[in-house]
C-alpha cells in the first residue's frame, strides 16, 4: 500500500483493471484473481522492492568453494541478502524504482529458479507457504482496491511519504501507514 499511495499511476492502473475485469461485482472472489494479472505484478514488485525475509535461513557450505574471487571454506555459515539482490543495478534496470511493468514479459517468477529474485527462497528449503502468501496477497490487495479509495492524511504528499524499513528477522516499515479509506464499492455481508 505505501508503493501503490506514492505511486497514484500504479495505483489507478491496478483499479481500473479491478472495475473492468469485475463489472459491478458485490465483491473480489478467488476466481477474479486469475484475469487480475496488474495485480500480480504489482505484488512481485512489491516483493522485490520489500522482501519479507530481507536475509535467507543461514547455510552452510557443504564442500570448499570460490564465488566470485573469494574462498569459502567447508562449514561456513552464508546469508543469502535477498534485499540487496533484489535491488543490484546489475540485474534491475532503475532498481530503486517502482515499476510492476519491470514483470510484464513474465520472465521473472519468484518461484525459485530465477536468483535474482528470491523473495520465498531457492530450492528443496524454499518457503513451503509460498503459494499460501501468494492467494492471500492477491486476494486482500484486490479488495483494498476495489472497494476503496486511498488517501494520505491531508498535507502529506506521496512524496513526503516516510519509507523506512526496520530490519529485524523480517522487514517491515519503520512508522505505521495511515491511510484515509473512501467507499468506492461498498462490501455486501455474507448470508
Amino acid at each position: 500500500m505505501p508503493e501503490l499511495v506514492k505511486n497514484p499511476r500504479v495505483m489507478r492502473k491496478a483499479q481500473a483493471e479491478l472495475h473492468e475485469s469485475l463489472q459491478g461485482k458485490p465483491t473480489v472472489t478467488e476466481d477474479d484473481l486469475i484475469n487480475l494479472k496488474y495485480i500480480k505484478l504489482i505484488i512481485k514488485e512489491a516483493l522485490r522492492v520489500h522482501p519479507v525475509v530481507p536475509l535467507l535461513l543461514p547455510r552452510e557450505c557443504q564442500e570448499p568453494r570460490k564465488i566470485m574471487g573469494y574462498d569459502i571454506p567447508k562449514g561456513t555459515t552464508v546469508f543469502v541478502n535477498v534485499w540487496m539482490i533484489s535491488r543490484d543495478p546489475k540485474y534491475w534496470d532503475e532498481a530503486e524504482t517502482f515499476k510492476p511493468e519491470r514483470f510484464e514479459a513474465g520472465t521473472v517468477e519468484f518461484k525459485g529458479t530465477d536468483f535474482e529474485f528470491t523473495p520465498f527462497g531457492s530450492g528443496r528449503r524454499m518457503c513451503p507457504g509460498m503459494t499460501f502468501a501468494q492467494a492471500n496477497m492477491e486476494q486482500l490487495l484486490a479488495m483494498l482496491l476495489y472497494h476503496f479509495d486511498w488517501e494520505l492524511p491531508e498535507g502529506l504528499a506521496p512524496s513526503e511519504l516516510d519509507m523506512t524499513e526496520e530490519v529485524g528477522i523480517t522487514l517491515g516499515r519503520k512508522h505505521d501507514l495511515y491511510l484515509n479509506p473512501f467507499a468506492r464499492v461498498p462490501m455486501q455481508a455474507a448470508p
